[in-house]
């Protein structure tokens, strides 16, 4: 598991950790991790490190003092270092250092385009006590690093891009956008957590020997192949369809056959030894088709659908509708004493259903942006720049489990424990049906015993992992990819093609091969 820590923790860890230390020893541990990387990518170019333009952006903390002494390291290499101060102050060590080696410092923001023609561009402006977005001169020199970047320079973000909360990802202003950022002792959640996420490109980690003098827990957590692996449960030789978990799947319509299909899709290869499909008539034969080996159900108006047999666990939403009826029978469910999930349309009369969701058994909703919004009474743009803020807080005042769909998944539990964030996926995703599929896997593993933010967690890196695989024909089963977060997925390409919702679900054995044996 990859865990992310607060800045307020990371601060007196380094504190603890000084304090042991002869002073400089943490800068040169930094500088020294970042000058190795920066040079690793300059070899890739023709010439090599020698003869290489770089540009240091310079700020007058910590970080600004890391990219100065790692501009000397690479300066020392042969590369033409010029480190650029547009604060009223700038690291007297590492400028120093910087000279002594050939650099050099130009303080103020030069006239002409400084970063033109530039290879590597290292981003020490700001830290990670840095709040809302870049003010000038810091703005127009992440402008000039994004033109610089469109031009071919490689960009390297010290500790944390410039204009990114570190303990939130929030991108409130102008910010710099990253090829790799090189962090220092341990994650912060904003490179994990988007918008912050995807300003920091590929993220590499630096130990500088904060472990032991981390005084409390991280903020977030995102798992990785070994995690899922360790959480999936594995029939055993005693082990019978019931024993194997029944999950319910009350979703679709006459109307909206489809979300029936997915979901059940879903459920069938999550796990669960069994499907009881409980739908109203035409989505009934719909799934009967698709899925002979679900136990299926035909409601009629007024039936209840928990008179369709005994369950482990509920998926209640997708393509239900919003009618009375619907609304009756999400009610229905939510009295039980099972585990239930609620999505899409299930969201929706949550929002009607007041107090519905204050039950005693655990509850887990998957809701996008704007689900999350009805149910909170916020705006959905708000939401989506304030992805583990609005979390937590639906978390806490609805009393469930919460798993954000988007750009990143986020899922926050009531009991105030880390938030976890899941670190597979593919814009590919984004399309009719994905969410359903989502449920159903969800909900398998609720039914076989895994709690809210565990199967929540399970469902959507396995879902982010089928739907890479799905994109990329499902050969790329990849041990140590180069995406944003280096989570155990195929690396993206170019050759990725577009998928559907039941691609996914076909990718899904697939998917649990690759963490299963990896």
């Amino acid at each position: 598991m990859r865990q992310a820590y607060r800045v307020e923790t990371v601060r007196a860890a380094e504190r603890a950790l000084m304090a042991t230390l002869p002073e400089g020893t943490l800068m040169r541990r930094a500088a020294g991790g970042l000058a190795a990387t920066c040079a690793g990518l300059l070899e890739r170019r023709p010439g090599q490190c020698y003869g290489a333009r770089v540009v240091v952006l310079a700020g007058s903390g910590d970080n600004g003092g890391d990219a100065l002494y790692a501009g000397a390291t690479l300066a020392r290499r042969g590369a033409t270092v010029t480190a650029i101060a547009p604060g009223t102050k700038v690291h007297e060590g590492g400028a120093a250092a910087l000279r002594a080696a050939g650099g050099r410092v130009l303080t103020g923001t030069p006239s002409a385009d400084p970063l033109a023609g530039a290879h590597l561009i290292l981003d020490g402006m700001l830290g990670i006590g840095g709040r809302g977005g870049l003010r000038e001169p810091y703005a127009g020199l992440a402008a000039a690093t994004e033109r610089a970047r469109r031009e071919n320079a490689t960009v390297v973000a010290v500790d944390l891009p410039s204009g990114i909360d570190a303990d939130t990802g929030v991108v409130a202003g102008p910010a710099v956008s990253a090829d790799v950022t090189i962090t220092f002792g341990v994650l912060k959640p904003g490179l994990l957590i988007d918008p912050g996420a995807s300003h920091a490109g590929t993220v590499q980690l630096v130990d500088i020997g904060l472990g032991p003098y981390l005084d409390q827990g991280p903020a977030a957590r995102a798992p990785q192949h070994a995690d899922i692996r360790s959480l999936l449960p594995r029939p055993g030789a005693e082990s019978d369809k019931y024993r194997r978990g029944v999950v319910g799947v009350l979703a679709g319509s006459d109307r909206f056959t489809g979300a029936a299909v997915l979901a059940t899709g879903g459920a069938i290869h999550g796990g669960a030894g069994m499907v009881r499909v409980v739908t109203e008539a035409a989505a009934a034969q719909v799934v009967r088709q698709e899925w002979p080996e679900a136990v299926i159900t035909a409601l009629s108006d007024g039936d209840d659908p928990t008179a369709a047999g005994r369950v482990q666990a509920w998926v209640a939403g997708p393509g239900m509708g919003t009618t009375d009826a619907a609304a009756d029978r999400l009610a229905a469910v939510l009295d039980t004493t099972v585990p239930v999930l609620v999505d899409a349309d299930g969201l929706t009369l949550l929002a009607r259903l007041k107090g519905r969701a204050d039950r005693d058994a655990p509850t887990l909703i998957t809701p996008h942006a704007g689900e999350l919004g009805r149910l909170l009474g916020a705006e959905p743009a708000d939401i989506e720049t304030h992805r583990l803020d609005y979390a937590r807080r639906g978390a806490g005042e609805l009393g469930v489990t919460v798993l954000l769909k988007g750009s990143t998944t986020v899922i926050a539990s009531p009991d105030d424990q880390p938030v976890l964030v899941n670190p597979t996926g593919t814009p590919w995703l984004a399309t009719a049906g994905s969410g359903d599929v989502l449920s159903g896997l969800a909900g398998a593993l609720l039914a076989q015993g895994l709690p809210p933010a565990q199967a929540g967690m399970a469902a959507a890196y396995l879902h982010g992992l089928a739907a890479r695989l799905a994109a990329v024909g499902g050969t790329a089963v990849g041990q140590t990819p180069q995406n944003r977060q280096s989570a155990q997925t195929p690396e993206t390409t170019t050759s990725e093609a577009p998928i559907g919702a039941s691609d996914v679900i076909a990718a899904l054995p697939d998917a649990f091969r690759a963490v299963s044996k990896s």
